[in-house]
């Protein structure tokens, strides 16, 4: 499937691999991009990406990628003014790392990972990316059903494309009982949708990010980076960004490819 010209959501757009994702679809003639963020910046980003290309290619929306409301508000607005759209990729995620248990050694307690940071874990990264994925695949459904199509013909051309951002966590990651249970959880969605989805055209997929500079990444601290992550790291650095960035591109663009890819930059985490 051809990327420009094409209408593009990436929730989580203003850092990390969403904000490089839109810089790359941009720069490669997306006709319209939904930046959708938490973070008012998503509307900085959308600036720059208009300044480089010379046209109104971002679109910005600040707001709660878990509240169903703005949810469809944002692709109202873009499907009635931009056309419907054909690449989805919901980027948005947080992490609430601790261990699934253990010892306070201060009060000799067993303490249970929090019911309350595992349901908003799970909100984020595993529901809503789901549910934004689901928004995009209705849309083409409603468009192909009003025009009497039914079900897609090979002929007829891809019409749509998923990619969910994973996780080399879904293979199980201490200390992320919660993040690793949502990006296995993708893994799932995604092989479900790719049986029901692939009716009106769209194809999905998961791509599965080793340890990438970003900002939730960072937020391990550099000590936690040098003596975890970067030993394992066959490169021996962080993933750029911009390499996720291009490796989805792939993804969308080759409709020959489906299924999972790794792009985990050779990490190969010790047994204990």
């Amino acid at each position: 499937m051809l990327i420009n010209h094409k209408v593009a959501m990436i929730t989580g757009a203003a850092s990390g691999i969403g904000r490089a994702l839109a810089f790359e679809l941009a720069q490669r003639g997306a006709k319209t991009i939904g930046l959708v963020d938490m973070n008012e910046e998503v509307a900085d980003i959308a600036e720059q990406i208009n300044k480089g290309v010379g046209g109104k290619v971002g679109i910005p929306f600040h707001g709660d990628v878990t509240d169903r409301d703005f949810r469809k508000h944002v692709y109202d607005q873009v499907c009635e003014q931009y056309g419907v759209v054909s690449i989805c990729v919901p980027a948005a995620g947080l992490t609430r790392d601790a261990l699934a248990v253990k010892i306070d050694k201060q009060t000799d307690e067993v303490e249970i990972y929090s019911e309350e940071a595992f349901r908003l874990v799970t909100e984020v990264d595993l529901i809503a990316p789901i549910y934004w994925a689901l928004e995009a695949v209705s849309r083409i459904a409603d468009y192909r059903y009003r025009r009497h199509m039914r079900r897609w013909d090979p002929a007829e051309g891809v019409q749509g494309t998923v990619i969910f951002i994973g996780s080399v966590s879904s293979q199980g990651n201490k200390g992320q009982i919660a993040y690793a249970s949502s990006k296995a959880g993708l893994e799932g969605a995604a092989a479900t949708m790719t049986k029901e989805s692939i009716y009106y055209g769209i194809r999905c997929g998961v791509i599965h990010p080793g340890f990438t500079d970003t900002p939730m990444v960072r937020a391990l601290g550099e000590e936690y980076i040098n003596k975890y992550v970067l030993p394992d790291t066959q490169l021996g650095r962080l993933i750029r960004p911009e390499e996720i960035a291009d490796a989805i591109c792939f993804m969308i663009s080759n409709s020959a490819v489906s299924g999972e890819l790794w792009a985990d930059a050779g990490w190969h985490p010790s047994a204990a």
